[in-house]
């Protein structure tokens, strides 16, 4: 680690907020400016501390909270984010432990002691530890993907982790061993290549007394567990590693359906996964599609069919987990039971469509049902299906749940066309009637007057919260309203109702109110939205913006919010999408010009929603149809058979 944290200059410009240009007129036309300290010419490195010092002094550096003041030093100091963060989360576990954190003698921990030790006095070490997390969670260069909570809670829950032993061998920085341990297991373990990633997720279970033990290393090369079983392994293994030990391992006796291929890396770690868990135990793995149906492992795909270790196969809505292009699988695996005969029947759900948070409840409804008797017949048209082995034991073994899917008969086919096309007709019949009545302004004022959102908060006109980041919640702690629903980041981008409640912890649980405006911190455009809805929680990663009635009109402020302008102003200059709606700018106009103004927003909002729902529509018209005459369930002149 550097001993004196440095900075760039485009790390400046984050810094203050400002452009990089600033930062380059600042260093010429100010003598004491601060003097790179490295670096090159073309890319100077500065010291954090005097730029800080300096920036200050100029009263050019925001005002920042303590974990966003500590963490900015840590980002800028260490080699990575993933070891500055395990240094800060060690001084944090000896804090817990009852160890004074001002022992260490680490040069580049020393000066960042004060803001850690405030942290820890304001939120708790595990707190404290929890709000570094989140910052280093956030989308950037250098960051590990980790899986996805919803995708994360789901897979613990297939496993049925409650009360018993976890194992993850792949476990990156703990995102499946934390679902374990919010689920309610007994103990965690885990092995990761990364060893600054490994020692996260040591820390992260270790600041909440989880007996836990997670090793550096290669798991399949080097299996720290080698001969030790558990009562379920969970895990999110790599994809496409063509360099995975296929030749050093070609005798390994974990290979016990078959040696895996070389391009079949995947069907490795479904092995080594089944060698470390008890007889009867679970194995769920997310997994590439292509592994359910490429020719190459058709023998050991069929080997775990006919022996009754594998159980289901359940396909994935796009953004399941990285990589979030790709609509991934889950792989159920059971390790038989002694003598016990191989099921008949193996399940496959195709829940490729929807939001991973709403179907989890119905994947988990039917994988229960399928468990509690697995020789009954079980088909949800278009979703589940009990597919005897026979018949997938065929020359391709394909598994992928859509090839696999009863079919709608004729009628249904044609009376779901039919009401489709009637709800297509009205929403389109609806479209003049909601295009907002514009004209053009004619009055030649010039540039408009206008005010920051920071502007507008520290005035009054309007209150700012936010963004709620989710941390975990402390067995101590109330429970949060179990029957709110939740508007996350997706359910405002997609003007959607708001999502189930999940089941992780939100953290601070903050109740939206009609009239409130809700403004995403990451995501691919700058929108807000104004709700409408009465029982709500505010989602992770979201402004609320709650105008003063007496300054601001919600849909004024909403509309002015979404210009193209102000998706410049606020965004991030390092590439990544994320908006500081802070630096947002709305015009300054009298409360009952704004109301025109917001009727106008409101009603091209209205618009909006209207063509999206055509547009989906539209495209459920085409497939239907073309399927229905495809079928033969229909004729060209719409009438159904």
């Amino acid at each position: 680690m550097q001993v004196n944290p440095t900075i760039t200059a485009a790390e400046i410009a984050r810094l203050a907020g400002v452009g990089r240009a600033a930062v380059s007129n600042w260093r010429k036309r100010h003598a004491d400016f601060p003097a790179p300290v490295g670096g090159t010419s073309a890319s100077p490195e500065f010291d954090l501390t005097q730029v800080e010092k300096w920036l200050r002094g100029q009263g050019k550096l925001p005002e920042l909270a303590t974990a966003d003041r500590l963490w900015r030093r840590v980002a800028a100091a260490s080699e990575t984010p993933a070891a500055g963060l395990a240094a800060i989360g060690e001084l944090l576990l000896a804090r817990q432990r009852g160890r004074r954190t001002r022992r260490t003698t680490d040069p580049y921990l020393k000066p960042l002691l004060p803001d850690v030790d405030a942290l820890a006095d304001e939120l708790g070490p595990q707190g404290a530890f929890d709000e570094l997390w989140q910052r280093f969670s956030a989308p950037g260069p250098g960051r590990s993907f980790a899986t996805p909570d919803d995708s994360a809670d789901l897979m613990v829950a297939l496993a049925d982790v409650a009360g018993g032993s976890v194992f993850d061998p792949t476990a990156g920085s703990g995102a499946v061993l934390r679902a374990a341990a919010r689920a309610g297991c007994t103990s965690a373990y885990g092995q990761e290549l990364d060893a600054d990633l490994a020692r996260l997720a040591r820390l992260w279970l270790a600041l909440r007394d989880v007996p836990s033990e997670v090793s550096d290393g290669d798991s399949l090369r080097a299996d720290a567990f080698a001969g030790r079983v558990f009562d379920a392994v969970v895990s999110h293994p790599p994809f496409g590693i063509a360099n995975w030990g296929h030749e050093e391992l070609g005798y390994d006796a974990r290979w016990e359906y078959g040696l895996p291929p070389r391009t079949e890396p995947e069907l490795a770690w479904v092995q080594h996964a089944l060698s470390h868990v008890r007889p009867g135990g679970h194995v769920v793995l997310l997994m590439p599609p292509a592994a359910a149906g490429r020719r190459a492992g058709r023998r050991i795909r069929a080997e775990l069919l006919r022996r009754g270790a594998l159980r289901a196969v359940i396909a994935l809505p796009g953004g399941a987990a990285a990589p979030h292009a790709v609509p991934l699988h889950l792989w159920v695996l059971r390790r038989p039971a002694g003598d016990a005969p191989a099921p008949a029947r193996a399940l496959l759900i195709d829940a490729a469509d929807g939001k991973i948070a709403e179907l989890s409840a119905r994947v988990l409804a039917a994988w229960r049902a399928f468990t509690a008797d697995p020789d009954r017949e079980i088909e949800d048209v278009g979703f589940a299906r009990a597919v005897p082995v026979i018949e997938l034991l065929d020359e391709e073994v394909d598994l992928t749940p859509a090839r696999r899917q009863p079919t709608a008969t004729g009628e249904r086919t044609g009376e779901h066309l039919v009401r489709t096309r009637e709800r297509l007709a009205a929403v389109v019949n609806d479209l003049p009637a909601l295009m907002p009545h514009i004209t053009p302004a004619t009055d030649g004022a010039g540039a408009p007057l206008t005010a920051s959102i920071a502007d507008l908060a520290r005035t009054g006109a309007l209150q700012l919260i936010g963004p709620v980041r989710p941390t975990a919640r402390n067995a101590d702690e109330p429970d949060q309203p179990s029957d709110m629903p939740v508007l996350t980041v997706r359910d405002v981008m997609e003007g959607a109702a708001p999502s189930p409640r999940s089941e992780k912890p939100l953290g601070q649980a903050i109740a939206v109110a009609p009239g409130d405006v809700l403004v995403p911190m990451i995501a691919r455009r700058l929108t807000a939205r104004v709700v409408t809805t009465e029982k709500a929680l505010l989602g992770a990663n979201m402004y609320l913006l709650r105008p003063n009635p007496a300054a601001l009109d919600p849909w004024f402020l909403a509309g002015q919010l979404r210009n193209s302008a102000n998706e410049k102003q606020a965004s991030s200059l390092s590439g990544t999408l994320r908006f500081d709606v802070r630096r947002a700018l709305v015009r300054r106009l009298p409360l009952d010009e704004q109301r025109g103004y917001g009727e106008a927003f409101r009603r091209l909002e209205a618009f909006e929603s209207a063509m999206r729902q055509a547009a989906t529509l539209g495209a459920e018209l085409v497939q239907l149809t073309a399927d229905g005459l495809a079928q033969g369930v229909v004729r060209p002149d719409g009438k159904p058979e």
